[in-house]
């Protein structure tokens, strides 16, 4: 049996791989660029950063929007952001349509042309994810999904699939987790350089 040392030693030397893996590839920088490009250029023109996933994917899906919401680093005005699937939405949409339309029939009644949606999907199949970027695409929103393995459906259907090389949920969830303090990093730094200073 491991001891807890070797456990901690392997976990950590896992997350480290996963991450060098990522930085590996030649245009893994450009893409992470084009990511804050995009959310740089939704904010700046007034339009509204909406997010969604599954399980811990939803918890960061959540951590991002309250990041804009509330504060980053320091304080500064809030930013438009919503993490969908509220628990009364999630309940009344599931028992009335299916849990595949939890996050979709949010993105028909509050996304407008302008919006960006980011999805996260360690497998890149989550039915609901897939619905919500289909509905985003109808309405003429901007989409990026974080992903993982091999970025599955959601990779054809984004407009900037980011894809976490690896196997491993919990690892590939850290990546995004990373990517998403940073894309908010460049964000404020762009737009509250005073905050930086």
């Amino acid at each position: 049996m491991a001891r807890g040392s070797e456990i901690w030693q392997t976990s950590l030397s896992e997350a480290q791989k996963t991450l060098g893996q990522f930085l590996d590839d030649p245009k893994t920088i450009e893409i992470c660029t084009q990511f804050s490009d995009l959310l740089i250029a939704t904010m700046k023109n007034g339009g509204n950063l909406f997010t969604c996933g599954n399980g811990g994917s939803h918890c960061d899906a959540m951590h991002f929007a309250e990041e804009l919401t509330g504060r980053y680093r320091k304080d500064r005005r809030a930013l438009g952001a919503l993490a969908l699937g509220d628990a009364s939405h999630v309940t009344c949409v599931s028992n009335d349509y299916g849990f595949e339309h939890i996050f979709a029939r949010q993105v028909d009644g509050l996304g407008r042309p302008g919006d960006l949606l980011v999805g996260l999907s360690t497998s890149g199949n989550s039915k609901n994810v897939i619905r919500a970027f289909e509905a985003a695409k109808a309405k003429g929103m901007k989409t990026v999904a974080l992903l993982g393995r091999d970025g599955g459906q959601l990779k054809g259907l984004a407009d900037l699939p980011i894809v976490v090389p690896g196997s491993s949920s919990d690892r590939i969830q850290e990546l995004h987790i990373k990517l998403i303090h940073i894309v908010i990093e460049v964000l404020e730094r762009e737009i509250f350089p005073e905050n930086y200073r």
